[in-house]
């Protein structure tokens, strides 16, 4: 295993002939392979089979009696009551309904935590990205500055710059460099946490590009979309009419529960066969039984509109947020920038410019473009909380 994340680790630093991974895919490796859901998957076994075993009749019992009379050799009789308790009828009907809800609110429960997780996965892929492209600018920066000090070095033996600009040339492969270091830091640690959420099995990602997604442009068709889907809601919402059921289960608390019996006398030569039926009154026990689901139903309905109201008030910071980010991308203009490097580099080459002034210009050119990126990023990242979902 640690062969694998070393070499999956290594993926940024030597070229693959296979064609990387999309973020789908990554997705579904990780949703397969991730042991925080494995775990959580055989909880929800297991609390669905709690569920029906609360639904399950009592255990039978069985009771033998001998009994001994003095001046007599051995056993002089016996009795044998073989027994089974219930509840009455209409209650299972009952409880078997508000089974059928706590089960689909934990599906829905289990739903959100595999969100979670796919989110946190595609969140990671989409650094990954972003510290792919930054590698490509940065390699750009640093084939830049390799040519500036080979022309300079050759200008500076014929007398035609001065070793300032050479050193500058220096200190600026030296800040490439540096965070060229950075950038390989961020992305092995983006990388090793891409793989533990998929269970240290390897994964290929060298994507420099996001997927597409449409950005939503009616607030309200978002809404209706994202509160008729999100998981955490309809988690809540099951839980809320789980407990109403149980209410309801509560409610039938005043009906007796059932007991019938076989019972079997012996004495000496002689038996005799029998039945039992009998039952207990919940006269102390149903009312108490009834406030405690009453305020546990009004909970659970308060608990659900708390969470509506949140996601709702959420949804409208996001989308103003997406509004933002993406007016902001909107200002740079790529391609301009691209060509100003070009430009920049052509008259410099030319001796029209000084490579003091090259610098900074394009240390600004730069700065823009990072600065476009990391938008970018935030952007992607938004709308994959957003549409959380569609995981």
């Amino acid at each position: 295993m640690k062969r694998y994340l070393i070499w999956g680790l290594g993926l940024m630093c030597c070229a693959s002939s296979v064609q990387a991974q999309q973020i789908e895919e990554i997705l579904q490796s990780v949703a397969q392979n991730n042991v925080e859901l494995q775990a959580r998957q055989q909880e929800l076994e297991a609390a669905g089979l709690e569920i029906k075993m609360q639904n399950s009749l009592e255990d039978p019992s069985v009771e033998y009696s001998p009994f001994f009379r003095k001046g007599e050799n051995g056993m002089t009789s016996s009795e044998l009551v073989v027994k089974q308790g219930f509840d009455f009828p209409t209650v299972y009907a009952a409880r078997g309904k508000a089974g059928k809800l706590q089960r689909s609110a934990l599906e829905r429960q289990w739903d959100a935590a595999r969100q979670e997780v796919l989110l946190q996965a595609k969140n990671l892929c989409l650094d990954l990205v972003l510290y792919n492209q930054t590698r490509e600018l940065l390699e750009e920066r640093k084939k830049n500055a390799d040519e500036m000090l080979a022309l300079f070095e050759k200008r500076l033996q014929e007398g035609d710059a001065n070793i300032l600009e050479v050193n500058k040339i220096k200190m600026e492969r030296m800040n490439v460099q540096s965070e060229v270091a950075q950038n390989m830091a961020a992305h092995r640690t983006a990388l090793q946490q891409l793989l533990a959420l998929n269970g240290n099995r390897p994964l290929e990602f060298a994507s420099d590009r996001y997927p597409r997604v449409e950005a939503p442009a009616d607030f309200n068709a978002l809404y209706d979309e994202v509160m008729a889907s999100d998981a955490q809601l309809q988690a809540a919402n099951m839980e809320a009419q789980a407990a109403e059921q149980v209410l309801q289960v509560n409610k039938q608390n005043w009906l007796p529960k059932l007991e019938v019996a076989y019972r079997r006398n012996t004495d000496m030569s002689e038996s005799s066969n029998g039945f039992l039926i009998g039952g207990s009154l919940p006269l102390y026990s149903s009312h108490r039984k009834l406030k405690i689901a009453r305020a546990q139903a009004l909970s659970a309905r308060l608990t659900l509109d708390d969470a509506r109201l949140q996601r709702e008030a959420a949804l409208h910071g996001q989308f103003n947020e997406l509004c933002r980010l993406k007016e902001a991308m909107d200002v740079y203009d790529i391609p301009l920038m691209h060509e100003t490097l070009r430009m920049l580099h052509d008259a410099v080459v030319a001796g029209q410019l000084s490579i003091i002034e090259f610098y900074v210009e394009t240390e600004n050119v730069y700065q823009n473009l990072q600065a476009y990126m990391s938008l970018e990023n935030q952007y992607q990242k938004l709308l994959a909380e957003v549409y959380r979902c569609r995981l």
